[in-house]
């Protein structure tokens, strides 16, 4: 998924149930919601950590794969996942590991699972994933060697793999919605694809592992934990050219059960339509997908 929309370097690829049992449910009400700090971002929404000095080793949570809801003639494209770096303005890279659920020409849902370490394009996963199927995913970084791995306990799969990248970026960790962006050649002919309607999306078990061996939830006090809501105005890259259609945005809940824990609640635009003007060199041509 497109390098955040905060970060300023090249990028690739794009890209429910919640919850039911009582204890949790029960858990959602009584916890006390931690607090944050809030951004606003063209296409993401979500939590990200981050503070100076701080570096990280590792980023995981689980969530319940959301389906879309499609209409018939109508493109739409959402991501879910977690990540580590991409967050700062001067970030080049970023690590994430995901699944997708898009709204393809013809109205019926395409679920599929993916990683993208930037600035290298995605790759799909070799998993069958499904609506409701239990997931969970992780990127542990140690140098410049990554580990990124995906489950679904609902269809006891599993996908691991271990790379180099010869750029990392370990300054923040992430837990994401996204709207990825398609770009004709560049990130400069890139336009937002316009959201698929989720209708919500829970992250579990969020937790980030510091450098020095702190394992801590989104709201730990030993990182600073920033609030993402998607939004027209959001922040994007510096040399991003063009804006694309949107038919929704999503929002963040506030943090719950001990700052492990969110929502981010689909909701569609009153009246859809462009962000800004997008380029025609974006429109015309035939391009790639970027988270």
């Amino acid at each position: 998924m497109l390098k955040p929309r905060f970060a300023t370097a090249e990028t690739t690829l794009v890209r429910g149930w919640i919850w039911a049992a009582l204890a949790v449910a029960a858990a959602l009400v009584l916890a006390p919601a931690a607090r944050a700090d809030t951004s606003q971002s063209i296409n993401w929404a979500g939590y990200a950590v981050h503070r100076a000095g701080v570096s990280f080793h590792q980023v995981s949570a689980s969530w319940t794969q959301p389906t879309a809801s499609c209409t018939r003639g109508e493109e739409t494209f959402s991501a879910y996942w977690v990540g580590l770096g991409g967050f700062s303005e001067k970030s080049n890279s970023l690590e994430q590991i995901g699944t997708e659920a898009d709204c393809g020409i013809g109205g019926v849902p395409i679920l599929s699972a993916w990683y993208e370490v930037i600035p290298a394009g995605p790759r799909t996963i070799g998993i069958t994933v499904r609506a409701g199927d239990r997931i969970s995913a992780s990127v542990t970084v140690v140098g410049h060697q990554l580990t990124l791995s995906l489950t679904d306990a609902s269809r006891h799969r599993g996908f691991s793999r271990t790379l180099r990248a010869p750029a990392v970026d370990v300054s923040s960790a992430e837990w994401i919605v996204e709207a990825p962006l398609g770009c004709a050649v560049t990130i400069a002919s890139c336009q937002n694809l316009p959201l698929a309607n989720f209708g919500a999306a829970m992250f579990r078990a969020a937790r980030a592992v510091g450098s020095k061996g702190h394992s801590g939830s989104i709201s730990s006090p030993r990182w600073r934990a920033t609030r993402i809501n998607m939004s027209p105005r959001g922040r994007q890259p510096a040399d991003y050219g063009g804006y694309g259609m949107a038919v929704g945005l999503a929002d963040p809940s506030p943090l719950q059960v001990g700052g492990s824990a969110f929502t981010v609640t689909f909701t569609p635009m009153a009246v859809p339509g462009y962000l800004a003007r997008a380029p025609r060199s974006a429109a015309a041509a035939p391009g790639r997908r970027f988270h």
